[in-house]
């Protein structure tokens, strides 16, 4: 393996994906920033409505693109409207919440916007087909997502001037996007799949625009590990239950030359807080893993970062408090018990 790098969150860490259930924004950043201290994000609450899902947060963020929401999705206007107006309104009430709880914070804070793939899956054009369909249009909507991802960072930046940021970029979508499983506006065919070189490169061009460590979070099957790798991820973020045999040395090779894993292992639906009573149980696959892979165990909380599998916002709020938690305690004791 090749030597690790210094990341901001340290050994034996715990963060969420991002969404919370709920529409309190106090609380939410109350909840998150009380558990996990090592790398707590900044809470999504799609519950609120259009505009704080995970597409309308992010088409609030862009730059020059404005979208509005319609029966089938969102899709691009010429104008910021109201839908554009209350994406924006609802981000700036996350970040009051959470500076109110956090200005003064020293260590990590990470921050999560959708990825170039899967917005351009799921943003429609103004005739009603993915902007996935156009290769013209998916240049212009990463160009644009880098640039309001750059004045997102500068305003987080900012507000947290001691903080350590963390960006995370959400890309559910980018199997499909690859396999060419993503269905057009007629449902009888798909957009054509979109070749590995671009995906990566388009990373790549994204990733220049910070420097702050990059975490790809992907919840969904045939996560491109080797893809998000060569197009500059520090972190891979992903349902380890979801991982395949033929995955395993993609992983494998990622980890060798210095990227982190965000291992989800805690599942992230549920009502009972008591069904989450054996931390260490939950990251038997971790450690089962590590071993196959044939890595040094006293390197295991250094590489490895607990997380739920994916976002909290369908669990109920007693459930993501003890969720979080709980990935807190399953990543100490991967310290505590490597082996």
């Amino acid at each position: 393996m090749s030597e690790k790098n210094s990341e901001p969150w340290g050994t034996a860490a715990a963060t969420g994906v991002g969404s919370m259930p709920g529409t309190d924004a106090r609380e939410a950043a109350r909840t998150v920033l009380g558990t996990l201290d090592a790398l707590p994000a900044l809470p999504e609450l799609p519950a609120r409505g259009p505009g704080a899902d995970m597409i309308g947060r992010t088409v609030g963020l862009l730059a020059e693109l404005y979208a509005a929401v319609e029966p089938s999705g969102w899709r691009v206007t010429d104008r910021a409207g109201r839908d554009t107006r209350r994406a924006r309104a609802w981000m700036r009430e996350d970040l009051d919440a959470l500076e109110e709880f956090s200005q003064d914070r020293t260590g990590a804070l990470k921050v999560s916007v959708v990825g170039p793939w899967t917005l351009a899956a799921a943003l429609e054009r103004r005739g009603g087909e993915a902007m996935l369909g156009d290769p013209g249009a998916c240049r212009y909507l990463a160009e644009s997502l880098a640039e309001g991802l750059g004045a997102h960072l500068a305003e987080l930046r900012r507000r947290f001037p001691r903080a350590r940021l963390v960006v995370q970029l959400d890309e559910p979508s980018l199997p499909s996007v690859l396999a060419g499983r993503v269905r057009t506006a007629s449902k009888l065919r798909t957009h054509a799949p979109v070749d590995r070189a671009v995906v990566e490169s388009t990373l790549r061009r994204l990733r220049e625009g910070f420097p702050e460590p990059l975490v790809v979070h992907c919840c969904a099957p045939g996560v491109p590990v080797g893809s998000l790798r060569a197009g500059g991820a520090d972190a891979v973020s992903l349902d380890l239950s979801l991982l395949t045999e033929r995955e395993y040395e993609a992983v494998a090779e990622a980890i060798d030359a210095g990227v982190s894993l965000f291992a989800g292992v805690v599942p992230a639906s549920g009502s009972d807080p008591a069904a989450l009573s054996d931390p260490a149980s939950n990251v038997g696959g971790v450690r089962s893993l590590w071993r196959r892979l044939g890595f040094s165990p006293g390197l295991l909380a250094e590489s490895v970062v607990i997380t739920p599998t994916c976002g909290l916002a369908g669990a109920s709020p007693a459930y993501a408090r003890a969720a979080l938690a709980h990935c807190l305690r399953a990543a100490e004791s991967l310290a505590d018990n490597p082996e």
